[in-house]
């Protein structure tokens, strides 16, 4: 069975098909890529997966369950997680409750609970704290933990968006241009990041990227989109190797 299976994903905004006909299939574990110029509906694609928006037609399935419709905290509890191109961290918080703020839902108290700091508060916040300690070990961001998200380095940054996202548990990750902004030592080492989320936490990964190297050196296969629509997909050599990519994506 796959871990996402999409078949005839469309919407419109005022007239416009912002995607038209977009289905995929990607198998557990696998690493696969959505690429495509600017304005393709690469993100339009994410935002349909996440319930950001509901799809005017389609049906998407995670690991075998209709998610279709259903809204962004209904769809994270079913097991997808994602990051955002424009970072998007609690930048007034710490490191370390960043990662907090993404476990409530898997260690619950009562509100009176925490205003009575009951025992059970306390048992679940000091679940908590190991837990986010030992995702921010995994990103060597444990030394950061009480830094506020803001004065983190871009690229800690990232890896932070990253490590808060994989704290829900997700079944699926998706990760909108995790590349953007980064310089080429970073990119390389968020390559390395990706690689061992993979392994390390058995992670099936879809991912929108415009860093053609990154997009080469870790995804298993590809899906061009193009004005809203499917222009090619398979495996990642074939794709980038396909004269109608680099039309189209590459401008040449």
């Amino acid at each position: 069975m796959a871990m996402l299976d999409v078949k005839g994903l469309s919407i419109s905004f005022g007239g416009l098909r912002a995607v038209d006909d977009f289905s995929v299939t990607i198998e557990k574990g696998q690493l696969y890529g959505l690429i495509g110029p600017n304005g393709a509906g690469k993100t339009t694609v994410f935002n349909l997966l996440t319930g950001v928006y509901k799809p005017d037609t389609g049906t998407i399935l995670l690991d075998g369950d209709n998610i279709t419709g259903k809204n962004t905290i209904e769809i994270n509890k079913e097991g997808i997680a994602r990051t955002f191109q424009n970072i998007r961290l609690f930048k007034d918080m710490s490191v370390l409750d960043n990662v907090k703020a993404a476990l409530h839902q898997h260690y619950p108290y009562s509100t009176v609970e925490g205003i009575l700091r009951l025992p059970r508060y306390f048992k679940q916040e000091k679940a908590m704290d190991e837990r986010a300690m030992e995702l921010l070990k995994v990103f060597d961001l444990d030394n950061e933990r009480y830094y506020k998200a803001s004065n983190l380095p871009y690229g800690k940054q990232r890896k932070l968006e990253i490590a808060r996202a994989l704290a829900t548990e997700p079944k699926l990750l998706l990760l909108d241009e995790p590349a953007a902004g980064m310089n080429p030592n970073e990119t390389a080492e968020l390559m390395e990041t990706i690689r061992f989320v993979r392994s390390e936490f058995d992670m099936t990964i879809l991912l929108i990227e415009h860093d053609m190297k990154l997009v080469a050196g870790i995804c298993e296969r590809l899906t061009v989109l193009n004005f809203g629509q499917i222009l090619t997909e398979g495996e990642t050599s074939e794709v980038l190797n396909d004269k109608r990519v680099i039309t189209a994506y590459l401008g040449e």
